[in-house]
């Protein structure tokens, strides 16, 4: 299981703790510190749709007209806390966010 997030994220937080209590391991990636590679930008985008691009967050309302027009894999590969949080991948299964369906997909109920 990978989960993508940021230590600093409340929900990011709240979702490790569950997965622990479940006996889940996840590899943690830190997304501020390692970023998203293109090629990982556009799995997650195939998987997921271009929802995964946080159009509500500030740093989507510090890019320019002409950057917010990028392809969503584009945007996360430069803008990474651009992505919703937490995205997590367990053996081919994506999830975001932690509310109950991806609760659910994430921890295999």
């Amino acid at each position: 299981m990978r989960f993508f997030g940021l230590a600093a994220c409340d929900t990011c937080r709240r979702a490790r703790k569950e997965l622990a209590a479940a006996g889940r391991d996840a590899e943690v990636i830190d997304i501020r510190e390692a970023g998203i590679p293109p090629d990982l930008a556009a799995e997650m985008v195939a998987a997921l749709g271009p929802g995964v691009v946080n159009r509500a967050s500030t740093t989507w309302r510090g890019l320019t007209e002409e950057e917010r027009a990028q392809p969503p894999e584009a945007l996360l590969t430069a803008h990474p806390l651009l992505m919703k949080r937490p995205v997590i991948e367990a053996g081919g299964r994506w999830s975001m966010g932690w509310k109950d369906e991806a609760r659910a997909r994430a921890l295999g109920e």
